[in-house]
């Protein structure tokens, strides 16, 4: 603000304040007033051109000319009576410092608000303030392992021992998978030509669509070993000391459907299988089979039909057989939570080289008698076992030519018993039998000594043979780093037409375990308990009471070392009592013996 309009304002109240007192003191004076005349007032437009005039000088203009009426009245002595002239009217000025010079903002700051959203949370208030359980703490997801689709093993041992594995497959692909195996292993014994061989490979391809899946698999087996067996009391010179091997080709095809948790689902299967069998001594056998079932699924029923076509051919230097058995198994099963009831029919026709026709009962049900821990089962079954070279062999390598050959039947199979978890990791099954066997095969010796011949021979019981026993099986799971597990079996033949059930034992016990100590290094082992035995060979000349085959204790074990995440090292001990073990009549087992080598997965 300029010092102009501030003294202007200051003088302008002054004269406010001093000009009516200073015309009330003159007003005491005696001399009546002078009438003065009064002077043109001027324009306005003068007015606003002395405006230029300070106030201060008209103001001290209209003093003076006061005094001096008012000292002209005093002379006269007359009564007081003044006359005031407006010499100018009074105009307020508004200074210049009051003013609002501000132009207006023109641009426009309006500020965003961002939209706002809100989700409300639908749940119930709970008031209750009793304590919580804990919710769990979700896993982070884990990564898979790194794969590693092949395997290999190998090592050698005492008693000449070499043994190999391998293993090949694609890679983690869910829709086909292909893969292979081969296998070695091989020993020599004290006994003189005391050695075996196995050999096998094989490879399998599985492919799984979207309805269906199709699995291939095609193996080759080669096993091999000598006739050694002699009577050490009476040492033959001449003996046949000849190698015999088993070479088996075989191979399977199956197309099933896949398998659907739906209501009323119908499922189907269908297998084409079958192997070419040879031995040294000239024996061959052919086998296809095809067979499938058809299941329809009802709420809580099931309704299908099984079978099967079994086509043979056995050939020996004495005989070429057709041995062929057709199945037809039709069934009706329902089951609830508590019960299951499988109920069908058997029906077997023999053809070939034999005729024979049988239905049989295939009957099964099963009751939970201790919710969730025990469930009480009988069955009931019968059925034709085909007499099959192969299968024989693989039981007794020391067979000679010309094994008989004839169908047994499983007349009747009753049985009934127990199954369930006693605590938990502790599973159990036992149960008691009743079988009706006729023809029972058995394998006996047919040694002549004086020829240096010690193979044995197939011979069946022409009657109705019984069996009677008890099963059970038991299997510990005590955690993840312990697992036991043993079956033992109790058996009883009355024998119908011979002697003595020959070269099957009454008692057998087996068992396991696998132990991880920790997550480098796993135990296991093994163990096998069988009970005594005879064979129809006389004891000597002079004793023609039959053989006695003692029972014996094999128990073997192992170690393994994970040294890294594809390198393993791994030792095995066989017969660690160093027993002189008879499966067979003058036929012992390899003593102790131990082999170990390394294993990597690439």
């Amino acid at each position: 603000m300029n010092l102009k309009y501030i003294y202007t304002l200051l003088t302008l109240l002054i004269a406010l304040c001093f000009v009516p007192a200073h015309a009330q003191t003159n007003r005491k004076a005696k001399k009546p007033a002078a009438v003065v005349k009064k002077k043109p007032a001027k324009t306005v437009g003068a007015q606003q051109k002395s405006n230029a005039k300070s106030l201060g000088d008209a103001a001290a203009k209209a003093s003076r000319d006061t005094i001096k009426k008012s000292g002209q009245n005093t002379s006269a002595g007359t009564s007081l009576s003044e006359e005031i002239v407006v010499t100018t009217a009074y105009k307020p000025v508004l200074a210049d410092a009051v003013k609002i010079r501000r132009n207006p903002d023109l641009e426009d700051k309006t500020p965003f608000k961002a939209p706002l959203t809100y989700f409300p949370i639908d749940k119930r208030l709970e008031l209750n303030s009793s304590i919580k359980p804990l919710e769990a703490m979700k896993r982070p997801a884990e990564r898979d392992s790194a794969l590693t689709n092949n395997y290999i093993k190998g090592g050698l041992g005492s008693m000449k021992t070499t043994y190999g594995e391998g293993y090949f497959s694609t890679g983690r692909d869910p829709g086909l998978q292909f893969g292979g195996y081969l296998k070695h292993f091989a020993q020599q014994g004290t006994m003189y030509k005391q050695n075996s061989a196995k050999e096998n490979a094989g490879m399998f391809v599985k492919s799984i669509g979207a309805e269906n899946e199709f699995t291939g698999r095609i193996t080759y087996n080669y096993n091999s070993n000598y006739f050694y067996g002699f009577d050490p009391a009476n040492p033959v010179k001449n003996l046949q000391v000849n190698q015999q091997h088993f070479s088996t080709i075989a191979g399977e095809a199956e197309f099933a459907k896949n398998y659907k948790d739906v209501e009323n689902d119908f499922t189907y299967a269908f297998k084409l299988k079958g192997y070419s069998f040879q031995d040294a001594l000239q024996a061959k056998e052919n086998n296809v089979v095809l067979s499938g079932f058809l299941n329809e699924t009802i709420n809580q029923f099931y309704a299908g039909v099984s079978g099967s076509l079994d086509f043979s051919t056995q050939q020996d230097n004495l005989y070429n057989y057709n041995n062929s058995l057709i199945r037809l198994n039709p069934y009706i099963k329902f089951q609830g939570d508590s019960y299951k009831v499988d109920a069908g029919i058997s029906i077997v026709d023999q053809f070939g080289f034999s005729s024979a026709f049988y239905i049989f009962p295939a009957a099964k049900a099963e009751l939970q008698v201790i919710p969730t821990y025990v469930r009480i089962f009988v069955e009931a079954k019968g059925d034709v076992n085909k007499s099959s070279l192969l299968d024989f062999s693989m039981i007794n390598p020391f067979l000679g030519q010309n094994l008989q050959i004839k169908n047994s039947v499983d007349q009747l199979d009753l049985s009934a018993g127990l199954k369930g978890t006693l605590a938990p990791g502790l599973g159990f099954k036992a149960w008691v039998f009743r079988n009706s066997v006729k023809n029972m095969p058995l394998f006996v010796s047919d040694f002549d000594f004086s020829k240096g011949y010690n193979r044995f021979k197939v011979i069946y019981d022409g009657g109705r043979s019984r069996v009677n026993g008890f099963t059970g099986e038991l299997d510990l799971k005590a955690s993840d780093d312990l697992d036991l597990f043993g079956r033992v079996e109790f058996k009883d033949y009355q024998m119908a037409t011979v002697a003595q059930p020959w070269n099957l034992p009454k008692f057998k016990l087996t068992a396991g375990t696998v132990i991880h100590i920790s997550n480098l290094v796993d135990v296991t082992g093994s163990l096998l308990i069988r009970g005594n035995t005879l064979d129809p060979h006389p004891i000597s000349s002079t004793n023609p009471a039959p053989t006695p085959i003692g029972s014996f204790a094999d128990l073997s074990g192992g170690v393994q070392y994970k040294a890294s995440s594809r390198f393993v090292v791994f030792v095995h001990v066989n017969n660690l009592l160093n027993g002189t073990n008879q499966t067979w009549l003058y036929y012992p087992d390899y003593g102790f013996n131990v082999f170990g080598g390394v294993g990597f997965s690439f």
